[in-house]
């Protein structure tokens, strides 16, 4: 079955939250709706098009099935009937055996042809095509860059007869083209470089080639047939700012939530006198009545303090600083995640998840708190439960948490890199991209942790039995529901979306051949046995998303129920409701902040919710109060 295409039938084969959020073809999505993208072409009708210097369309041009197609002969060129500065173009298309096409922007219909005023991203067949300009390429002036494995040129384009989606952005200040979600190019009209580019093509000597700043859209006939679906534009206004995905505005406020507190043993300064930030990763707490907060930091350090305002003395809990690898140029890096044993009131277990030195080694590794004093564990009782070689520095993930069957759940990135080069997400053999739920109350089979004998993929010859879900880029915090159970997810995007998942045992979230419910890459995999996320939103309103919890404290009703989470780039803050029984988000409410670069989430055995930000000063935990 063709991604993003959906029968009545397969929609019963998908778990409840499979198909909460791809949708169907030539319609927008609810986030879409919301951050103002808009039909060009609604599957039905050929309303909002005619041909090139003509009113209305050829009748070559037909609808079928959905797409638009250039059918037969009798086609021609055809244009938007609107005209478009700055803008964002997604289009999905399908290409015949062989055949060619393309998509023009700001064309003014002031010359003989459309090509003679703009430029054209080609649209072919780059197996059996005739013009050595592939599918993407700005047509003799912008082509990808290599591949970073086979070092040819980047080709991210699907078979003739498969759909491609093409991601075109056109401002003054930036142009770029994206195919399958890969970057292909950036550039900028009228530049030095595009004026060098322009001289040396075959377009030197057309007066109006890209000289206009606003136009129409075209799709070319080539006489080959081509079809188009899904055509969605978001016009960019001059000083609009990032698209707004809120529908609403919550009444909050963030706050330091413990002013007063010193931080033991913490030193704002490394040894040559630099600043060394304050790296807040996680915040928890264990359920053993004692009312404490623990905050681990990433430089490698945990402290526990008691949780009340105005506390003022931490105490350092553990200190493994002496083996985590991190530095500011290798972020990703460090200690990454920390989990209290469900029992730890009674057995003083806990688990942490770091990369150790010096790097590209990750390690779950099990602590046992003192017998002597609560507030103080033995780096020397250190117990390495797991440990994975990392090809390259990012992608990570790290976030360790116990669900409520008290196995304890890992998750790892992709491997790092960029777009997955080795494929880790949909490779079964492998940890990366992955998932993990583990025993660590059971070793067998000469592990330090036994495999539970309903996880997914138990019994299955050459899969990795504890893998619980697969297809993850970089899980950047995941949390249960302390309600419902569910497990959510954020995962990081790579150039276009960054996602929220509901995580499903066994199920395929479609990284890397989807980013977010959007094709990505050359390799298609099943749409129908792909898991999509519950909400995505693009990167213009934000690149890092921040995972955070489905709020179940007492002190914020406005919150209760509602998935918390952030964007570390924009600083953006947003409270998620979403319908399970609908498979909808129902709302997506901002929080307002002042940008904070929000590195993590939390809770405390309340359930209410903290953050953590970096800070030079230690004043890094901070939680929200009403205005």
């Amino acid at each position: 079955m063709n991604f993003r295409t959906f029968s009545a039938a397969s929609l019963l084969l998908l778990t409840p939250f499979a198909a909460a959020f791809a949708g169907e073809p030539n319609t927008l999505t609810p986030n879409e709706e919301v951050s103002g993208w808009k039909l060009l072409f609604d599957g039905k009708s050929t309303d909002g098009w005619r041909n090139y210097k003509q009113p209305k369309l050829g009748s070559g041009w037909v609808v079928e099935e959905g797409a638009l197609v250039r059918k037969e002969a009798n086609a021609g060129d055809i244009i938007t009937n609107g005209e478009y500065e700055s803008f964002e173009l997604l289009l999905d298309y399908k290409i015949s055996k062989g055949g060619n096409s393309g998509l023009m922007f700001h064309v003014a219909e002031n010359t003989g042809a459309p090509w003679e005023e703009g430029p054209e991203i080609q649209i072919q067949d780059n197996v059996d095509g005739h013009d050595p300009q592939r599918s993407g390429w700005l047509y003799q002036l912008y082509s990808p860059g290599k591949d970073r494995l086979s070092g040819e040129t980047l080709d991210a384009t699907r078979p003739a007869g498969e759909w491609n989606q093409l991601y075109v952005r056109i401002t003054p200040q930036n142009c770029e083209i994206q195919m399958n979600g890969v970057h292909y190019a950036s550039f900028q009209k009228g530049s030095e470089d595009w004026n060098k580019r322009v001289a040396a093509s075959k377009f030197a000597s057309m007066p109006n080639f890209g000289k206009h700043a606003s136009g129409h859209l075209v799709l070319q006939d080539h006489g080959d047939e081509v079809a188009y679906r899904n055509i969605k534009i978001r016009e960019i206004k001059q000083g609009q700012g990032a698209p707004n995905i809120s529908t609403g505005t919550l009444e909050l406020k963030p706050v330091v939530a413990f002013p007063e507190l010193v931080w033991d043993q913490w030193e704002p300064e490394d040894e040559s006198g630099r600043n060394k930030p304050f790296r807040p990763i996680v915040i928890t707490a264990p359920n053993d009545g004692s009312n404490r907060l623990f905050v681990a930091e990433q430089w490698g350090a945990i402290w526990t303090f008691e949780n009340r305002p105005d506390v003022t003395e931490s105490k350092l809990f553990l200190d493994i600083r002496d083996r985590v690898n991190y530095s500011d140029s290798k972020n990703e890096e460090g200690f990454l995640g920390f989990a209290f044993h469900p029992n730890f009131k009674e057995n003083g277990l806990l688990y942490a998840s770091y990369i150790k030195k010096p790097g590209l080694i990750s390690i779950v590794s099990q602590f046992q708190v003192s017998k002597d004093n609560p507030n103080y564990v033995d780096p020397a009782t250190e117990k390495v439960i797991l440990t994975l070689e990392q090809p390259y520095w990012n992608h990570n993930g790290g976030t360790i948490v116990f669900g409520p069957d008290g196995y304890l759940y890992v998750t790892f990135g992709d491997g790092g890199a960029g777009d997955d080069p080795h494929r880790n997400g949909q490779n079964l053999k492998t940890l990366l991209g992955k998932i993990l739920r583990i025993d660590v109350d059971h070793p067998a089979e000469g592990k330090a942790y036994g495999i539970p004998a309903d996880n997914p993929f138990v019994g299955k010859e050459g899969v990795a039995p504890e893998i619980y879900a697969y297809g993850f880029r970089n899980i950047w915090r995941m949390a249960f529901d302390k309600k419902t159970g569910h497990l959510w997810a954020a995962d990081v995007g790579q150039n276009l979306w960054e996602e929220i998942d509901i995580v499903e045992k066994g199920g395929n979230y479609g990284w890397n051949s989807f980013e977010g419910t959007h094709p990505f890459g050359s390799k298609s995999v099943d749409a129908a046995k792909t898991i999509f996320p519950v909400f995505e939103y693009d990167h213009q309103v934000g690149k890092s998303i921040t995972g955070g919890n489905v709020y179940r404290g007492k002190n914020l009703p406005e919150l209760q129920g509602k998935y918390i989470y952030a964007d570390y780039v924009s600083g953006r803050v947003w409270a998620l409701t979403y319908d399970e029984a609908g498979q909808k988000f129902v709302a997506n409410e901002e929080i307002p902040t002042e940008k904070l670069p929000i590195l993590t989430f939390g809770e405390d055995v309340e359930g209410e919710t903290y953050f953590g930000i970096v800070t030079a000063n230690g004043k890094g935990v901070f939680k929200f109060e009403k205005k």
